[in-house]
């Protein structure tokens, strides 16, 4: 492709992209009134890098929240569970939420052991003791066969439905994820018929 035609080509996505974003705004403005419009508009520039609204500021001990985990050597899977439940209070999420760990199962590979643990939670109430659904987090500690014995284990968590690996001390937990997930199941399990 010459030159020219990439020019052209550029130039047109270009306005193309504009006007989406023209129309965008257009939407937006029409459904926020004047306030919230300018709250979005700092939103994007802070994306741009222009300035950082107070809003969307993360308290940068929420992000490291984390503990100091059992070494290589003093590990046991009771261990394991005693130091998930000790990260978890490290936690922000509203009193309700109950919770119980359990141990699924234990991976014997090569060059390390793989206890997988799982935590279900629920939000119980008066009316209703018993959950008409659950959300589950997948802890797995890694507990290495060839690293110094002084070393921590490695630990990372899943959340049930996600794809995305959280670590200790670099992910921030949201207890929206439970309250979407549990939506989620109770939203299909009233729309099936049984």
């Amino acid at each position: 492709m010459d030159a020219k035609k990439f020019d052209e080509y550029a130039s047109l996505s270009h306005s193309l992209v504009e006007d989406a974003i023209g129309a965008a705004l257009k939407v937006v403005w029409n459904e926020c009134n004047e306030g919230d419009f300018r709250r979005y508009q700092e939103r994007i520039q802070a994306r741009e890098g222009d300035k950082k609204p107070e809003e969307d500021k993360i308290n940068s001990t929420q992000i490291t929240a984390n503990i100091e985990w059992s070494t290589i050597e003093h590990f046991t899977i009771n261990k394991g569970k005693e130091n998930i439940d000790e990260f978890i209070q490290t936690w922000q999420f509203e009193d309700s939420w109950l919770y119980c760990i359990d141990v699924v199962r234990v991976e014997e590979l090569e060059f390390d052991t793989r206890v997988h643990y799982r935590v279900i939670w629920s939000a119980p109430t008066r009316r209703i003791p018993v959950p008409r659904a659950t959300a589950s987090v997948y802890f797995t500690i890694d507990v290495s066969k060839i690293k110094p014995k002084t070393f921590p284990v490695d630990v990372f968590y899943v959340i049930e439905g996600s794809r995305l690996v959280c670590r200790p001390g670099q992910s921030h937990f949201q207890e929206i994820w439970l309250s979407s997930i549990i939506d989620c199941k109770i939203m299909i399990s009233e729309a099936s018929e049984y």
